[in-house]
């Protein structure tokens, strides 16, 4: 249960409500977040076993180190104390140079493993940052498209990339560097205890209260940046505005980047806010405590000098203990503080292995049917679907039904909103309707594999990719396996038209498209469809689709393009989405859709004769036009 502290806390770093079955703070937590760390190092181990291991031994070994630089500078003491009894000496000098020299080598040591686990650790934390930002657009790459129309995937997505990926690196050198702590803690606590057992639980004692105030800030840390992701994503979208060609000459027409800055500073100045409230407090904090160890190692130090004094102690015994007395109390601290630095970034990590266990619905069967033959039969059979998330606004398509025969072209009509676009997202794949089924050439598409059947089906979106690559790029990824293809890319850009468009170009199909990178060429919205148009052609699909691809070309333009389209699809299966009549007639039938139902089909000729909707809406186009 959360404390009436903890939620006074909370609620003064602005935070919401607090939940007490899932932000409170708690041992149990605590030791939970921990259970996530052979999960972290596996992770690294697999980026670099060979580094891991290096780095283990090297903090190991470095925990040895303060034991012998203390053990060194008795003896150094008791040396020198021995040659002002017997006025030195030359054996008593030898002693002293040699353990001198040893102490010397000693640091000279300590600085050379610090500065190869610095190497490592740095050598490992840039490898892990790669591999982790590499796995998670592999895990993006499987996850279905409902994932990506999802706010709160968004959220996990982005910690997942920015505070996750720099952090696993990090708390495996925690975890060494607890070792090496522990080696000296160990090393230490036997020396005290030999001196008297009450020194050592002083020791041992005095960092606890610290220890727990950290725990606790960092448990706050973590939970307001949990809060804080939609927000921080809300704030990239505003650079983003502000930094893009994309939006840059809207946002100067309408003077709106002031606008956008403003909403930007205001969830700067809330991001302040909780940081300082979080940070000033924090540190105040750990002031107050770290005085209370302070004075625990007074303590111990005027009972070790007393001891000293009173003949009980040597001045080397005098230097020894005291070193061990705030060498323990450093140590135990040190495993107090990276206990706390371990449960904080565990506690983000866990962030990067829930976004990992994601899991997508649609994926392919084992053994997965293939498409084969020229042209796709489809068939819709009592399909209904609805949107993730948007059940209030109703379904998308109701138990809609109609076939398109191989080789066969139809052209989906209707108002925006009516279902067109889904019913290809449904054909591909990126959703599974909710009743009903899809048939592909006899059998249900849940039986076929996923890649095969995509490789079958080339779509060009309304809002399709424009890729800041070569134009060579940009068409040859419709194919990848021919994506450095030449013939295939000319053949496909001569289809589309893209050709003349590219040939303009300053280094033809080597040309860098888009502003992001140097010489790159912008190019119309027109140019740009001519280019998309080619990724279809080259895409050499039995089914191919064109959902309003082609909205920013002129009437005779798209025309054109849809012409050259049918010609070039005969003998296979063609899907086109257009608002234009006078390109929608080219289908040798055409799908009028109403609410996410089929109203009306039948070819250009017999829907005019049927004179119901399309009849209608041909009539009002053809209006405008006279």
């Amino acid at each position: 249960m959360a404390t009436a502290t903890t939620k006074r806390w909370w609620q003064r770093l602005g935070g919401t409500k607090l939940p007490d079955d899932e932000e409170s703070l708690s041992p149990q937590k605590v030791l939970a977040a921990f259970r996530g760390l052979p999960r972290v190092i596996k992770l690294v181990w697999g980026v670099s076993a060979p580094m891991t291991i290096t780095l283990g031994v090297l903090y190991v070994a470095q925990g040895f180190v303060p034991v012998a630089t203390a053990y060194i500078t008795k003896l150094v003491i008791d040396a020198v104390a021995n040659g002002f009894i017997h006025h030195g000496g030359g054996n008593i000098i030898r002693a002293v140079v040699w353990l001198v020299i040893a102490q010397f080598a000693l640091q000279i040591l300590s600085s050379l493993l610090q500065t190869v686990s610095n190497i490592v650790q740095q050598l490992l934390q840039e490898k892990s940052s790669y591999q982790i930002q590499l796995m998670v657009m592999e895990k993006a790459n499987t996850l279905d498209l409902s994932f990506f129309e999802n706010s709160q995937f968004y959220d996990k997505l982005q910690q997942a990339q920015q505070e996750a990926a720099s952090r696993p690196a990090g708390m495996i050198s925690q975890t060494f560097s607890l070792g090496r702590t522990l080696v000296t803690f160990i090393s230490m606590a036997a020396l005290l205890f030999s001196l008297t057992w009450w020194v050592a639980v002083l020791a041992l004692l005095s960092p606890v209260p610290a220890f727990i105030a950290n725990v606790r800030y960092g448990w706050w840390g973590f939970q307001i940046m949990r809060r804080q992701s939609p927000l921080r994503r809300e704030m990239q979208y505003y650079n983003t505005l502000l930094t893009t060609d994309t939006y840059n000459k809207e946002i100067k027409l309408f003077t709106s980047g002031t606008f956008f800055m403003d909403l930007y500073r205001k969830l700067v100045t809330q991001f302040y806010t909780q940081a300082r409230q979080l940070i000033v407090p924090r540190y105040l904090m750990s002031f107050a405590l770290g005085a209370i160890t302070v004075v625990a190692n007074g303590a111990i130090y005027l009972y070790v000098a007393l001891q000293a004094a009173a003949g009980r102690l040597s001045l080397g015994g005098l230097s020894f203990y005291t070193q061990a007395a705030l060498s323990l109390g450093t140590s135990f601290q040190g495993l107090l503080s990276g206990i706390s630095d371990t449960y904080e970034n565990n506690l983000f990590v866990n962030t990067l292995f829930d976004f990992m266990a994601y899991q997508p619905k649609i994926v392919s069967p084992a053994n997965g049917r293939k498409p084969e033959g020229a042209g796709l039969e489809i068939e819709f059979r009592h399909v209904s679907f609805t949107y993730p998330g948007r059940e209030a606004s109703g379904s998308a398509l109701k138990d809609i039904s109609f076939t398109i025969h191989a080789g066969e072209a139809v052209a989906l009509v209707g108002r925006n909103g009516a279902g067109k676009t889904t019913i290809v997202k449904l054909l591909t794949r990126l959703y599974d309707p909710d009743e009903g089924e899809i048939l592909v050439n006899g059998y249900n598409i849940k039986e076929y594999d996923l890649d095969a059947l995509r490789g079958q089906i080339g779509v060009i979106f309304q809002d399709y990719v424009t890729y800041f690559m070569t134009a060579s790029r940009n068409i040859g990824i419709g194919r990848i396996e021919a994506v450095n293809d030449t013939a295939r890319i000319t053949a496909s850009a001569t289809k589309s038209g893209a050709n003349s468009v590219i040939a303009k170009l300053p280094e033809n199909y080597d040309t860098m498209l888009g502003k992001w990178f140097d010489k790159g060429q912008q190019l119309s919205g027109g140019e740009w469809q001519k280019i998309a148009l080619a990724r279809a052609f080259m895409r050499d699909a039995q089914l191919l689709i064109l959902d309003e691809p082609t909205s920013s070309l002129d009437p005779q333009a798209e025309y054109d393009v849809f012409s050259r389209f049918r010609e070039l699809t005969l003998g296979k299966s063609a899907i086109f989405i257009s608002h234009r009549f006078s390109t929608v007639r080219l289908a040798n039938r055409i799908i009028v859709l109403e609410n996410g139902g089929v109203l009306e089909e039948g070819t250009h000729a017999e829907l005019l004769a049927l004179g119901g909707r399309y009849a209608e809406l041909f009539s009002l186009q053809a209006e405008a036009y006279r």
